[in-house]
């Protein structure tokens, strides 16, 4: 069973992200009508179908984004382009950093 794998096409997760949001905006359509045909208020079901839209419309920007890769293509000395290079920020010796647990005086006595 071992042998050259094939290798993914790219393509594939392209069709599959757009098959995603082809079944959400279906769901978007069906579900506002079930819930009519079941009894709902014409309020609750346009509330029902903006919320769901809402979310296909953050769900698919979502996809995309994730399709096209966030990173933006380094230099050949290893920077981002446009991003000038900064040392990472540190205290000053002997300086006090915030954070921790400090309860003195602040704890309530029964």
């Amino acid at each position: 069973m071992s042998g050259p794998r094939p290798k993914p096409d790219p393509h594939s997760a392209q069709d599959s992200a757009g098959d995603v949001v082809r079944w959400a905006a279906f769901s978007c359509v069906l579900v506002p009508v079930v819930l009519l045909w079941y009894g709902t208020s014409l309020a609750g079901t346009a509330g029902t179908a903006l919320g769901l839209a809402a979310v296909t419309a953050a769900c698919r920007y979502l996809l995309r984004r994730s399709e096209r890769g966030t990173a933006p293509p380094a230099t050949p000395h290893g920077t981002h382009r446009g991003a000038p290079h900064r040392a990472p920020h540190r205290a000053p010796r002997g300086a006090v950093r915030g954070g921790g647990r400090h309860t003195r005086g602040t704890t309530p006595v029964d």
